[in-house]
């Protein structure tokens, strides 16, 4: 982690001993900061709530000073979202850490309620909740993520597909000294890379309830998962370069192994099949072309076209076509 780093806290924040720590980092994005600090801050009762400023050019830094009872860093070299975290990580205090994104928000009270379950079982490594899904201005809609809510060793689920909303999720900071920080080098997946690690090791807790909303991103919307192509090749590198090469993976039979790689295969497959339907509702038509072709790359032998047939995505990729060019008159064949 370089960059240099200026820590300003308020007196505020120093006068007690936060139970959890929540890290929310940011770039370039301060009009979404006061928001998410004040549901942060709503959260739980004895939070500490730290702001890490990942090389931002704007007005961030201001924001931030405004608001009283927040820890302030600023980090000189942008460090991408895993880079940033880690650097909130060791400049916390509470026991248990959790991760909130600058533009999603957390339900009052839902971080007490976690930190009361976890408490309750010491073996218990990490506790996730369900997310209610947002549009793009924010508004929660009536659906929720995840709709099945698995617990205890997970080890095996969690490496076929994310189910863990980041936002919901709280770890104890002991896990750490066993599986380390966040890996740097997969923006984007570094969360679900590190629910596997605690998970190989812990059980995992559910409490089945909305704990934060969730604004989801589109093909057009720019966050970074809104580029499934782009994460779902980390995901398949970590998959065989790592994650099967954890001592939990390693220590199973043949037979679990294979089973894992299917049904990471299949998910991912399925993630890319839905992602393509979606660019192609949005006129994001190269980006369509990007996830089916990652969705080959990945499964070869049909699964591509066992979740989604080329006659449903030829007719869909026309009807879409002619929608865009009855639209505005704009060519949007092309996002840059």
């Amino acid at each position: 982690m370089s960059g240099a780093v200026t820590f300003v806290g308020s007196a505020t924040a120093e006068t007690y001993m936060p139970i959890a720590s929540i890290i929310i980092t940011s770039h370039d994005r301060p009009h979404m900061l006061p928001r998410a600090i004040e549901s942060a801050r709503a959260a739980a009762t004895a939070v500490e709530v730290i702001v890490v400023d990942d090389a931002s050019t704007g007005e961030t830094a201001a924001v931030c000073r405004s608001i009283q009872g927040i820890h302030y860093i600023r980090v000189a070299r942008n460090q991408m979202v895993a880079g940033a975290r880690n650097i909130g990580i060791l400049k916390s205090k509470g026991d248990y850490i959790s991760f909130l994104d600058d533009d999603d928000t957390r339900l009052a009270g839902s971080l007490d309620l976690q930190i009361e379950a976890l408490a309750s079982a010491p073996e218990a490594g990490l506790i996730y909740s369900q997310a209610l899904i947002a549009d793009q201005d924010g508004i929660a809609t009536s659906d929720f993520y995840p709709r099945r809510c698995p617990q205890g060793d997970v080890f095996w689920e969690l490496l076929g597909q994310n189910f863990i909303p980041c936002g919901t999720a709280l770890f104890r900071r002991s896990c750490l000294f066993r599986v380390g920080l966040l890996d740097e080098s997969i923006p984007g997946i570094d969360d679900w890379d590190l629910w596997i690690r605690i998970a190989s090791l812990y059980p995992v807790m559910v409490l089945e309830q909305p704990a934060m909303i969730w604004r989801k991103s589109t093909p057009a919307s720019g966050q970074g998962t809104s580029r499934a192509d782009q994460l779902v090749a980390k995901a398949t590198r970590q998959f065989r370069k790592k994650w099967l090469r954890l001592p939990r993976a390693t220590k199973a039979s043949i037979n679990a192994r294979l089973d894992a790689r299917r049904r990471f295969s299949k998910n991912m497959a399925g993630h890319l099949a839905v992602e393509t339907m979606r660019a192609l509702s949005h006129h994001q038509f190269l980006r369509a072309q990007k996830n089916i072709l990652a969705a080959v790359r990945l499964h070869p032998l049909g699964l591509v076209r066992a979740s989604v047939s080329p006659s449903s995505i030829r007719f869909l990729w026309s009807k879409a076509r002619d929608k865009g060019a009855q639209g505005d008159g704009t060519n949007r064949s092309v996002q840059r």
